[in-house]
């Protein structure tokens, strides 16, 4: 039995396209692994810990294999429950919105407690190495607009695949839903379209 961990990165519910198309992936996904757990992580219901000064001194102990202090390693056992129950998983689903042409500021607080030194990623000689790879993850991508990969504007798309390719993962998948905002005819179309795609792509994940 494997473990699939959503994680939500919109407030909204049925109204969000993002997440729209991760129920329709997950609906699939269990209808193929019956057996299976699905874990969801709600990132705007989620109660993570503020990486503050104690635990960014923390980090820094952690990198310089210097002794951390009673407080720092307090600080510290609340950001490791939240990198272990992450990489407790097997596979990924992540779903979401461009806010800003990035990213909602609860997931960059989320990746910014995961991404540590020793835990998902390695400092070498020869320079950083990815601990958290050899997992399927998918990304599922809601944008207003239409823009293509590489647009100059829209980080959304590059940070993700970029942050997540160095904590080692390199199966990703991703599922873009777009545009979001303009004639109902054609947002329809494109909420149809990434439907189908996440349900393709869940039936072999």
């Amino acid at each position: 039995m494997s473990k699939l961990l959503y994680i939500k990165a919109s407030p909204r519910d049925a109204r969000s396209h993002s997440h729209k198309t991760a129920s329709a992936f997950i609906e699939e996904y269990r209808r193929h692994n019956p057996n299976d757990e699905v874990e969801t992580i709600d990132l705007f219901s989620e109660n993570l810990p503020e990486f503050d000064n104690f635990a960014a001194e923390s980090k820094y102990a952690i990198m310089h294999g210097q002794q951390k202090t009673a407080e720092q390693i307090k600080k510290w056992t609340q950001i490791e429950k939240v990198i272990e129950r992450f990489k407790s998983a097997d596979k990924y689903l992540f779903s979401v919105p461009m806010w800003n042409f990035s990213i909602p500021y609860k997931l960059k607080h989320y990746i910014d407690i995961i991404c540590q030194p020793s835990y998902t990623f390695a400092v070498t000689d020869a320079g950083y190495k990815g601990l958290a790879g050899g997992k399927p993850l998918c990304l599922i991508l809601a944008r207003g607009g239409n823009y293509e990969k590489d647009s100059p504007i829209a980080f959304q798309w590059r940070y993700l695949e970029f942050i997540f390719g160095f904590m080692g993962f390199t199966e990703i998948k991703t599922i873009v839903c777009q545009p979001t905002l303009g004639d109902k005819e054609i947002v329809d179309k494109a909420q149809k379209s990434a439907i189908e795609a996440a349900k393709t792509i869940s039936a072999d994940f």
